[in-house]
């Protein structure tokens, strides 16, 4: 009589759509898949936490991690389907395992085939993944069967000349000056912290981090970077692909929080990539990241639920060590897809209720002060995302924000999107340099690192970690914000106070050092 299995729960995907399957995945080849294990002690969400409850990194492990008797029975597990064990961690919860097709098909019930979309080759499934009745409540989610991209980065890059930098008398700024005109403070420059930049591709070049630094007249930050599951920084030369994504993350978050150590954690664009490298940043206890960046992203239901699950699980383990999570709320308006479809998306991750939500502006200034700030929308596609989640429900921090319903059939009442916002626009937006390029570029992309780098100061100055820092600014008065309240993003129009285009607004650093106790 066959074993009983059970299904893990939220597991199930659906095929990609306009993916065209080719045939079966060759028996003998081999993959690797992350298995998540639940927790020790249950974590409650950090709103529910006592102030002052921090955890050390050895004291969630202790408390939070998986227990040594849960990653045991699944190392037995895969001993029994003839898989290896890559590595085990309790603080991460996960066993990563490495075996042949055929054994992964057996061990986890899936059928796997290779699936072609435009020139992207992937190995996909379809349907639930099943495990041993015995492990059920004991495997919380199994990641990296499928291949397929995962995320997108969140930049738009402007050819060289097209943008004149405000130094010359054009609308493009250096961060500094963007940092500048939102009265970012200036007495710190993120000494004593580490900001982690997760990326899913392309790479970077120290020849070119050197060039640039010196040509906007800011201190080179100490930089280094973290292969996790096998990736690497590995620049392509191509400035509009992922390298874009990665010089325009470095070069923000570095050149505002120069001080600051920057750790960019390179991992798979797949989702068992996705979720390593944020565990991978959360649980680094050498470098210990206060803060995190985030710049890439999809559309929220086309993520499974275990992954979601998973991810929002991750976060929840950050705000409990300290970090900040910020993340980019996409660059293709209400709709999140290019071109625009028949529904309003946010996208995911930003929807995490657990994450701040970094949305877009058009930013002008004049005397070194800012003349214009609306909604970015450049009606051609580029528009700052936003919108209502549909998978996670409106968190305590929004009751009172005036989040409206989904403008989706049924009206769904969710976590909004974004919580706060910056400049993004790249008709106004950052000088950068890229594979040798000069130029200049926006997207939510940019606002991602840019409140990480604002985040970084603010801890130097108040001298603690600000951590999960959602429920302290929705709780700020009045005037902390810089409220933007002209413009839309296609389905959601900007007003007074929280909107689901710029969130609370752009920052006033001013108000922000002063006022977040």
């Amino acid at each position: 009589m066959p074993a009983k299995r059970a299904r893990v729960a939220g597991s199930e995907k659906k095929p990609l759509k306009g993916a065209r399957a080719i045939g079966p995945v060759p028996p003998g080849e081999s993959i690797e898949v992350t298995v998540r294990v639940r927790r020790r002690n249950a974590l409650a969400s950090p709103l529910e936490a006592k102030p002052g409850s921090l955890l050390s990194d050895d004291e969630f492990r202790e408390k939070h991690g998986a227990d040594p008797a849960d990653l045991e029975k699944v190392e037995n597990f895969a001993h029994e389907h003839g898989l290896s064990v890559v590595m085990s961690s309790s603080a991460q919860r996960s066993v990563q395992l490495v075996g042949t097709v055929a054994a992964m098909k057996v061990a986890f019930g899936v059928t796997l085939r290779t699936y072609q979309l435009g020139k992207v080759r992937f190995r996909g499934r379809t349907g639930a993944i099943t495990i041993p009745a015995e492990l059920e409540g004991i495997i919380e989610g199994v990641f990296g069967l499928d291949d397929r991209p995962a995320v997108r980065p969140h930049f738009h890059l402007l050819q060289n000349g097209k943008v004149r930098p405000a130094a010359t008398g054009g609308p493009a700024f250096t961060p500094p000056q963007v940092a500048q005109l939102y009265g970012f403070p200036r007495n710190v420059d993120g000494s004593g912290q580490t900001i982690a930049i997760l990326e899913f591709g392309g790479g970077y070049r120290l020849t070119d981090l050197q060039k640039y630094f010196a040509r906007i007249g800011a201190r080179l930050p100490s930089i280094s970077a973290v292969s996790v599951m096998g990736a690497s920084n590995a620049p392509t030369g191509d400035p509009n692909g992922a390298d874009g994504e990665v010089m325009l993350d470095i070069e923000v978050a570095g050149a505002i929080a120069p001080g600051a150590r920057t750790v960019v954690y390179f991992a798979p664009n797949t989702d068992a990539g996705f979720l390593g490298a944020l565990y991978a940043a959360v649980h680094d206890s050498l470098r210990r990241p206060s803060v995190i960046s985030i710049s890439w992203g999809s559309p929220e239901l086309g993520n499974t639920l275990q992954s979601r699950k998973d991810f929002d699980s991750a976060c929840v383990d950050a705000a409990m060590l300290g970090i900040t999570v910020c993340v980019a709320a996409g660059d293709h308006g209400s709709a999140d897809t290019d071109p625009p479809g028949g529904r309003a998306n946010v996208d995911f991750p930003a929807s995490s209720p657990h994450v701040l939500a970094c949305g877009g502006t058009h930013l002008e200034a004049s005397g070194g002060t800012i003349s214009k700030e609306t909604v970015w929308n450049t009606h051609d596609g580029w528009a700052t995302g936003g919108g209502v989640s549909e998978a996670f429900p409106l968190p305590d921090y929004q009751k009172n924000a005036g989040v409206p319903r989904s403008v989706n059939p049924g009206g769904a009442v969710g976590r909004g999107v974004p919580d706060v916002s910056g400049d993004a626009d790249a008709q106004t937006g950052y000088v950068v340099r890229v594979d040798g390029i000069d130029s200049v570029s926006g997207g939510t992309s940019a606002v991602a690192p840019l409140w990480a780098a604002l985040i970084a100061l603010l801890n130097e100055a108040k001298g603690r970690r600000l951590g999960f820092v959602n429920p302290a600014l929705y709780a700020l008065p009045n005037g902390s914000f810089r409220d933007i309240t002209v413009g839309d993003n296609g389905a959601y129009q900007a007003r007074s106070g929280w909107d689901a285009c710029t969130g609370l607004g752009s920052p006033d650093g001013a108000h922000l050092v002063q006022s977040l106790q």
